[in-house]
């Protein structure tokens, strides 16, 4: 028997946790009668659907298949229900099987450039930071650091936006609903590292969260996956009180996967005024800190 290809056990992860996701009615099949084992779809129903062996879904579950052709990726796609960045992150990991694209992404970067550090400061007031590929908060304006509290109570190598959500007594209550946004972030955390699933800063994380949050082991489970580059959150902020705000995400170019996140208000809002008072709402701290800079 042929051992397991390292390049398709990603691939095989992400069939078997979506596969648990839809249920045999979904899709048109009969429930059956007594208990199902398996959640979801069985191997067997998921491969008829497909138009494939069960033997050939077996073995490219089980990441012994690693060169499935674009049309069976589709056919599965369909099967499983997918759209959007699920969709497209089927294909990547079929891709990545195959070594029809063998290149990962660069090693992540936490050192900060000083034009980025200056960019923070010139879009105050509005809230502004700047997180790694795995949400490492890098660097943040004044209005940016007060956004979060308690973060910059940790020490630095700790302050990581998902830990944040799930193990910071305020980072519970902070965002509304708690439940919406843990489960966006955990499902953009599987997205970027989906091509790198072995890499040392994600599975720390990973190890650590699962251990101490049941709610994210859960998540994590269920291998959603989502790209953001931008949208809305709403707050109940300890200091400022109650405000939605939209954000922006902006990939940052060669740096291994940082993003600078902008949060604004509309114009002459109550969510506005509140974000605002975020500039004073204590004793001005350091203007910027960061993790590392660099030069132009």
């Amino acid at each position: 028997m042929a051992a397991v290809d390292a390049r398709g056990t990603e691939l095989g992860r992400y069939l078997k946790a979506r596969r648990a996701q839809v249920r045999p009615e979904d899709v048109g099949l009969p429930v059956g009668a007594g208990l199902r084992r398996t959640p979801g779809l069985r191997r067997e129903e998921l491969a008829a659907l497909a138009g494939v062996s069960v033997d050939y879904y077996i073995r490219l579950e089980r990441g012994r298949e690693t060169n499935p052709s674009p049309a069976v990726v589709d056919a599965l796609g369909r099967a499983l229900r997918l759209r959007g960045d699920g969709y497209e992150r089927l294909h990547e990991l079929a891709e990545l099987a195959s070594g029809r694209v063998s290149e990962l992404p660069a090693c992540s970067d936490h050192t900060v450039r000083d034009s980025v550090l200056r960019m923070l400061e010139s879009v105050r007031p509005l809230p502004a930071y700047v997180v790694s590929r795995y949400n490492r908060v890098l660097a943040a304006n004044p209005p940016g650091r007060r956004l979060l509290p308690g973060l910059w109570d940790w020490p630095q190598h700790q302050r990581n936006l998902t830990r944040y959500l799930f193990l910071h007594p305020i980072g519970r209550t902070l965002y509304e609903p708690w439940e919406d946004t843990v489960a966006h972030s955990v499902a953009h955390l599987r997205a970027v590292g989906g091509a790198d699933p072995d890499d040392p800063e994600l599975t720390a994380l990973v190890g650590e969260l699962t251990l101490k949050s049941s709610d994210f082991a859960r998540l994590w489970e269920r291998y959603d996956v989502c790209e953001r580059g931008g949208g809305q959150k709403s707050f109940r902020h300890p200091k400022v009180g109650p405000m939605t705000l939209t954000y922006e995400v902006m990939r940052l170019a060669r740096t291994g996967g940082q993003r600078m996140v902008v949060y604004q208000a509309a114009p002459g809002t109550p969510d506005e005024e509140a974000m605002i008072r975020l500039e004073s709402a204590d004793a001005r701290p350091p203007l910027l800190e960061v993790i590392g800079r660099a030069g132009l």
